[in-house]
């Protein structure tokens, strides 16, 4: 029953946005309800849909502002100083301190259907994450001065593909101590970033008991 609730609270729209932000953060989009949303802020069970046309169109405007933010962390870190491929890094560090701070969201963005689901997604939402990856492809090309558009495309995947799956490994905790031996979250990082592994070579193991050889003159 609406008995009594108010229809208007204020900004509504912002109010909705920001419980849901905490509530997904919780319980996952999932199981995200309007009507419940509706209930802890306060106001009446159609208030809501004079903002958002279901709980899809919710989802969606709360993703569209990850997609935001984690472009503004990307051009931060393109601004700053340092070889592009240290401004690159920069923005990796700081996309998977976004996605450990706001796993939820995180998940809402890259793992939910609100881009590849069956209609047509929020036209915002497609455009916000499209001018996000730009700004991380055009960083990507940033470090390979005079490589094609399609060496670009594929080493941006690449970087994408293993920053994105390393995100949602450590996320869902399925680093285990027998995968990571001596592995610090610092080296891993690295190899992410990089691309690539630095190999250190173990020096042969003496026998017990034997000698050294003398020098040849």
């Amino acid at each position: 029953m609406d008995e009594g609730r108010p229809y208007h609270h204020g900004d509504l729209r912002a109010a909705l946005i920001e419980a849901a932000a905490a509530e997904i953060e919780r319980h996952g989009y999932e199981s995200l309800s309007l009507r419940e949303l509706a209930a802890s802020l306060g106001v009446s069970r159609a208030a809501p849909y004079r903002h958002f046309v279901d709980r899809r169109a919710l989802l969606s405007a709360l993703a569209e502002r990850g997609f935001a933010e984690l472009t503004r962390i990307h051009l931060e870190a393109d601004a700053g100083k340092g070889m592009p491929a240290e401004r690159l890094a920069a923005a990796g560090r700081g996309y998977l301190a976004f996605a450990a701070a706001k796993p939820g969201l995180f998940r809402l963005m890259f793992t939910s259907d609100l881009l590849t689901g069956e209609g047509r997604p929020d036209p915002k939402l497609v455009e916000t994450a499209n001018d996000g990856y730009a700004v991380f492809e055009r960083m990507v090309a940033a470090t390979l001065p005079g490589a094609d558009d399609k060496t670009v495309k594929a080493t941006a995947i690449a970087h994408a593909a293993s920053t994105y799956g390393f995100a949602l490994m450590r996320m869902e905790k399925r680093l285990k101590p027998f995968m990571l031996g001596g592995l610090t979250d610092a080296d891993l990082i690295d190899a992410v970033f990089t691309l690539k592994v630095r190999l250190k070579r173990r020096r042969p193991r003496r026998r017990a008991g034997a000698r050294r050889r003398a020098p040849r003159r």
